[in-house]
């Protein structure tokens, strides 16, 4: 099965590094949509993300993960890796 990882994020921001080094460091391929200078793209991801207008924003298969904490938390506690099946 092919993961499908979305993640929104901006320039200069430390959190949005910091969760695509851990998608990296995990060889997870994933979709990245810049939002520095695209309202309407940011808008998009609030209503997708349940109103949260804070990047990053992460996605796995459809399911909204959170920000870059959240990651992190499902990396320490290997939920990260049950919902990707590896």
């Amino acid at each position: 099965m092919h993961n499908q990882v979305e993640i929104y994020t901006t320039d200069f921001c430390g959190y949005c590094y910091r969760a695509l080094q851990l998608l990296k460091s995990y060889n997870i391929s994933y979709r990245q949509y810049d939002l520095t200078l695209d309202k309407e793209g940011r808008k998009a991801m609030s209503n997708r993300a349940g109103g949260k207008t804070s990047v990053p924003q992460i996605f796995i298969n459809n399911i909204h993960i959170g920000g870059s904490e959240e990651l992190i938390e499902m990396s320490l506690n290997g939920k990260l890796k049950e919902l990707l099946n590896c």
